[in-house]
Parts: structure tokens; C-alpha cells; sequence
């Protein structure tokens, strides 16, 4: 059996033992609600005047065992996670994403460095070309996002000798060039909102060699748990508004097979009848890319990425609370 380095991070095991490889199931493995394989990464979002409780749940999720934080760039990704090497322990934990784009290379690859440090080697960082509103935002201009990427990480890479060693580089890759190019750069790739049925057909692109070295796969993926199916959705159609309006991702689940879709919300948008985006998003797409109903939906949903060698990420939201409340409803559904 193929071994490969645990999520590019050195520790060898089966690919039995982590349930990945190219055609993997989870059947026969103990029961979901206390297996630790069979836990997601969660995304946790260091949210003003709430950082503190962030951080304490981040330490619960270390105790329930769960294998890895995913952290986003809202309120500072690479802030939360030197706090994450101070008040965790085991857990494995990366920006998800850090843009880029209007940044200081010396900065962000000397607080990578002091990251991995603290860390014992816990953390990796995931960089991304973002969005292009994120972007006007910091005042910078997106350039060809190809050539970009690779001399940002060829940048940081020749800036080590002063900053200090790189942890693993998780390159943000929804299409396929991107990912080529993640295999070539990086030592992981991740997506966000993806499709399933497309992304095992993106799995099968990434080479046997990046794989057989660890390269690691990771999908952040809305969730919602409510028995109220109908409910659930809604949430998650509200949350999937904001990437229907961004040019890259239509073009992207275009490129998946949701040419009607993504058409349809197109022409809403250029007619200014955004209130109708979410009527427009098919229950079909929808499920293909978020989840939404009862614990065992959830589970299940979950398990499927990882049967395709992709960790899912728990990106949480709740149809009774926030942020907070989601998460604890993830954490129950695991006990």
C-alpha cells in the first residue's frame, strides 16, 4: 500500500490510516459520531470582540479531535493563528486563505516563519489570489493571477534566508491551471465552494508524485445542521449569494456544468434584481456544493470529500445563532 506524509508535514502513514488516496471509503470504519478520522477541519473566523471565545473553541475542538483549523482572511488570519500556536497544542491549523495581493512579502513570510516555529511545525500557509472587490479594498491590482502566484511564493521562498524556514504553502486553486500549478509550487491545494461531482475529477488531475509526497487537499464547504431541511438551504443560499456574484467562481461552475445556473444569475445581476439570486441557484448545485439538513446528512457529507482523498472543511453557519452556535452544533453531532 502507498504511504504518503501526513498533509505534507513529514509523519508517514497508510493512506488506509487517514482514509485518502485516489478511490477510498470510509465503509467499515468505526462509527462516525466518535471516530476521529472521520471528523472535519473547521474554518473558526477571529471575529472582533470575540477573539477570546474563538480561541476557546478552537482549544475544545483540539480536545474533541478534530484534526485541523482552517483559518479565514476575515479579522486576520495570520494574527489568529499565532495566537492558535500559543493556546494549542496538537492540532494542525492554516490561513485559509491569506491573500496575496497588497501585502508585504518580508512581513508575511516572517510571521509564517515564527508560526511554524511556535507551532513545532503544526502550521501551513494557505495564500490565494482572492477577489477582485477584496482586492480593490486594499488599494493593490490584481495582475495575471498565474504568474502572480508563483512570484509571490518564489518571493517568499528566496526572502527565508532572512525571515527565517517556510512551513508548508497551501496554494487556493479552483480551477485547473491553478492546481497544476499548486502540484509544481505548493505542498497543498484548497478549494472553497466547490463542486463535488467536479472536484473527483480535479483530484484525478493532481500527479501521482505530488501525491505520493503528501500533497494535501482540503475543500471549505458551507454547512448547516437543522432537522428543517428547507430552512438549512436558505441559510446557505444566503451565504452563496456573495460568490455568485464574483466573476471567478461563476466562471468556475460553469466550467463544472452549471452553464444554465450561472447564466441565469448573470442576467439577474446585470438587471439589478440581486434579491432574486437566491430563487436562481438550483437545489441540485446547491447540494453539490454545501450542505444543509440533519446530523446524518451532515456527517455523510462530510465523509464523501474525504472518501475522494479531499479534507473537508466545516465552514459553519446556524439557522438559530452565529458563528458560536454553528460550531457547537457541529461539536454535538460528533459526541
Amino acid at each position: 500500500m502507498r504511504s504518503r506524509s501526513e498533509f505534507g508535514m513529514g509523519t508517514q502513514v497508510s493512506e488506509f490510516d487517514l482514509g485518502y488516496g485516489r478511490v477510498m471509503s470510509l465503509s467499515g470504519l468505526s462509527d462516525p459520531r466518535t471516530s476521529k478520522l472521520s471528523r472535519p477541519a473547521l474554518s473558526i473566523v477571529a471575529s472582533p470582540g470575540k477573539r477570546r471565545q474563538i480561541l476557546e473553541l478552537a482549544m475544545r475542538a483540539e480536545e474533541l479531535g478534530f484534526p485541523a483549523l482552517a483559518c479565514p482572511s476575515l479579522g486576520g488570519a495570520l494574527g489568529l493563528c499565532v495566537s492558535l500556536a500559543h493556546e494549542t497544542s496538537s492540532i494542525r491549523f492554516y490561513t485559509a486563505i491569506q491573500g496575496i495581493y497588497g501585502n508585504s512579502i518580508g512581513e508575511i513570510g516572517a510571521l509564517a516563519s515564527h508560526t511554524h516555529e511556535l507551532s513545532g511545525g503544526r502550521f501551513a500557509l494557505g495564500l490565494g489570489v482572492s477577489h477582485e472587490p477584496m482586492v480593490r479594498r486594499t488599494g493593490a491590482t490584481m495582475g495575471p493571477p498565474l504568474s502572480d502566484m508563483r512570484g509571490f511564493v518564489g518571493s517568499l521562498r528566496s526572502n527565508a534566508k532572512y525571515g527565517g524556514e517556510l512551513p508548508p504553502i497551501y496554494v487556493a486553486a479552483l480551477r485547473d491551471r491553478m492546481l497544476a500549478l499548486a502540484a509544481e509550487i505548493g505542498q497543498g491545494a484548497l478549494w472553497a465552494n466547490a463542486s463535488f461531482r467536479h472536484t473527483r475529477e480535479q483530484v484525478r488531475k493532481v500527479p501521482d508524485s505530488a501525491i505520493a509526497s503528501g500533497f494535501y487537499l482540503a475543500n471549505m464547504i458551507p454547512t448547516v445542521i437543522d432537522d428543517d431541511v428547507a430552512a438549512a438551504a436558505a441559510i446557505n443560499r444566503r451565504t452563496m449569494t456573495t460568490y455568485v456574484k464574483l466573476p471567478n467562481y461563476r466562471n468556475y461552475w460553469k466550467a463544472a456544468g452549471y452553464v444554465e445556473e450561472m447564466t441565469a444569475i448573470e442576467t439577474a445581476i446585470a438587471e439589478g434584481r440581486s434579491e432574486d439570486l437566491p430563487s436562481l441557484m438550483s437545489d441540485h448545485w446547491l447540494s453539490d456544493c454545501t450542505l444543509a439538513g440533519d446530523a446524518d446528512v451532515v456527517r455523510d457529507g462530510l465523509a464523501r470529500w474525504r472518501d475522494i482523498g479531499v479534507e473537508p472543511i466545516a465552514v459553519m453557519s446556524s439557522t438559530s445563532g452565529g458563528q458560536v452556535k454553528a460550531i457547537g452544533e457541529l461539536f454535538d453531532i460528533y459526541r
